[in-house]
């Protein structure tokens, strides 16, 4: 039986995953799928991948494409969120705050460099016209649990992250949310180091069957959304509104769309050059 590790958030996004493992239907393919937990986001996994810790990712789009062209030896093997993602600008319950102009030119939580939080403040900038040479600055905290100890003793001023995953950390008092970011771009990727797709490429082939079968049925799984609201910790009308914008895909990412993010992600000097698609996606067969 193969082992192959793959990494990814612990959100509902990636639920399907957890639904194919718990149901033993890797294995009954003879692929002993391990599952491993980032909560620190795309930057971990994008370590990970390097490192060889991880065969695949399901990781932020625009954090592994700049990855990728820094030099990580992957490659993107199909879109699995088509939708944007959401990502809530949050401060502390107790900020003086009040609106998006208010942090202009503070310090915004980051779980790591190159992470989504991390790109993420430069499209907010953007989007509000401030100068992200002069009105960005950063604090590392790892993870939201980070982000949340950063807002609370003042070593950070704001952070951004998925408005649903954060949605009971503001509905606590912990956080208050100033606004929204949706990424410009489906949301999140399949990612595989070009070793696995090398040597591996009919596991991956079942593997992505697998998957891609879940998801396309995922919402009509019975009650998901009250197993949604009970393992994530949200109110079910939450969950409701967000199963209604999430939309998963099974198909490769299109040249288009990467051209698209990469060069919104030069303007924004984020990435230092473009680099062909196929430097960044693989096709499988």
């Amino acid at each position: 039986m193969k082992t192959v590790k793959i990494g990814g958030v612990p959100e509902h996004f990636n639920l399907a995953w957890y639904l194919t493992l718990k149901n033993g239907d890797y294995k009954q393919e003879n692929i002993n799928l391990r599952w491993h937990d980032y909560p620190g986001g795309t930057g971990a996994m994008s370590k990970a991948l390097r490192k060889g810790d991880i065969d695949i990712a399901v990781i932020l789009t625009e954090g592994i494409i700049k990855d990728i062209i820094e030099g990580n030896p992957s490659k993107i093997v199909q879109t699995f969120v088509e939708t944007p993602l959401i990502w809530g600008i949050h401060v502390g319950a107790n900020s003086p705050y009040q609106s998006l102009k208010d942090i202009k030119g503070t310090k915004a939580a980051i779980s790591r460099y190159g992470s989504g939080s991390h790109l993420m403040a430069y499209i907010n900038a953007q989007n509000n016209n401030w100068d992200t040479t002069k009105d960005l600055q950063f604090e590392v905290v790892k993870d939201l649990d980070g982000a949340v100890d950063a807002l609370s003793n003042n070593s950070a001023d704001y952070f951004m992250w998925e408005k649903f995953m954060t949605k009971p950390i503001v509905d606590k008092g912990v956080f208050r949310r100033l606004g929204n970011c949706p990424t410009p771009w489906p949301c999140f990727v399949i990612a595989v180091s070009d070793h696995f797709i090398e040597n591996h490429s009919e596991e991956l082939q079942t593997i992505l069957n697998i998957i891609n079968k879940s998801t396309k049925d995922f919402k009509t799984i019975p009650n998901i959304d009250q197993v949604i609201a009970s393992r994530y910790d949200q109110k079910l009308e939450d969950v409701q509104e967000w199963l209604s914008l999430t939309e998963w895909s099974q198909s490769a990412i299109d040249e288009d769309t990467i051209n698209n993010i990469q060069e919104q992600l030069l303007a924004l000097d984020i990435i230092s050059k473009t680099v062909p698609y196929d430097t960044l996606v693989h096709n499988l067969p």
